[in-house]
């Protein structure tokens, strides 16, 4: 595999920012090298080597992709990658396609830095704030998933490019940006309203600073909130950290508040699912199953982010929040017979 110079990461979080400042840094293309998925609901990944001897400052990315061919992207920062080859089969559960290898998406050090789908728009991240990668980083290879849930339009014989234009610096920048996905396991039950429901307690002695989340289900999902809540005597204090309806355009968006998380603070997150479905539908990467997924990006004065990256629970029937919390959030998170469907006109 050919050593590709690394590169930047960047997020246009709506007004917050604007292309235009990205547009002074380096511009890095990580795409898929013209790949043909034969077999619908197929994972590929295709990695870069990032220089070990120069660290880089990922500012910001922009996506080359339409939700008529990918169905969503991931982009990881890995110690290792889950293999040397070009372009594999990643993804749990993922169907191989014959005469490719299969393997993780990385080998160690995995970590989620962007994610992509449902046409969502350019990123930038906030003045001084970057992704570090490369030279004595925990980065040191980027690696992009797609996911193609069909694969309708490459039967003619059609290849495919999708993937992220990365903007970068060699400027050291001040502020560490870091993301925690949070995101549970579990099931649906047919015909049903199901609240899938994760929370975890921040250890590290860091100040963080949320400044834009992202949310992802798939078809059942019609509102996911996140939160940072703590405890006051006897009752528990929700702050939102940002709500949004699962499929609006799956960007990241500017949090709901100015807010930090430190060292004994817990971050929770629902999924409310909503099923007319006449089976179960359980967590998996598949279009017929679900997932429940919210995305804090943020960033932090310290040299680098958090060491924790994942939040994850069993999800229903085993989790719930009622398991460790005193108090909910009252009407964040449900759904009502007046906004069942259309949800997005609530936002």
């Amino acid at each position: 595999m050919a050593q590709r110079a690394v590169v930047c990461a960047a997020l246009l979080l709506g007004a917050l920012a604007s292309l235009a400042a990205a547009e002074s840094y380096e511009k890095f293309p990580l795409l898929m090298p013209n790949v043909r998925p034969e077999k619908a609901e197929t994972y590929f990944c295709t990695p870069i080597r990032i220089d070990p001897t120069q660290e880089y400052y990922v500012t910001a990315f922009e996506p080359n992709a339409t939700m008529d061919t990918a169905h969503h992207m991931l982009l990881y920062g890995c110690e290792t990658p889950g293999s040397d080859e070009e372009v594999w089969n990643c993804g749990e559960m993922a169907l191989s396609q014959p005469g490719i290898a299969t393997a993780s998406v990385c080998g160690s050090g995995s970590q989620v830095i962007y994610a992509w789908a449902r046409d969502a728009p350019k990123l930038v991240l906030p003045e001084g704030v970057a992704f570090r990668v490369g030279g004595k980083s925990n980065i040191q290879y980027l690696v992009l998933q797609v996911h193609y849930a069909s694969v309708e339009r490459f039967k003619d014989g059609s290849t495919d490019d999708s993937g992220v234009f990365l903007y970068y610096t060699e400027t050291p920048q001040p502020k560490a940006a870091g993301v925690l996905l949070m995101g549970t396991g579990g099931r649906i039950n047919p015909n049903s309203v199901e609240y899938m429901e994760t929370a975890c307690t921040i250890q590290e002695d860091k100040v963080i600073h949320p400044f834009a989340f992202r949310t992802h289900t798939h078809a059942l999902g019609r509102v996911v909130s996140g939160y940072k809540v703590t405890r006051k005597g006897y009752t528990d204090e929700w702050q939102l950290i940002g709500k949004k309806d699962p499929q609006l355009p799956q960007m990241f968006y500017p949090v709901a508040s100015d807010l930090t998380l430190t060292k004994g603070d817990t971050v929770a997150a629902r999924c409310t699912m909503e099923s007319n479905r006449d089976r179960t539908t359980r967590v998996g990467p598949y279009n017929k199953d679900e997932m429940c997924n919210f995305y804090i990006m943020y960033w932090t004065a310290s040299r680098a982010p958090l060491d924790q990256k994942y939040c994850f629970t069993s999800g229903p029937p085993l989790y719930r929040w009622s398991q460790e919390f005193r108090s909910f959030p009252e009407g964040e998170s449900i759904v009502g017979p007046m906004h069942r469907v259309p949800y997005h006109h609530r936002y």
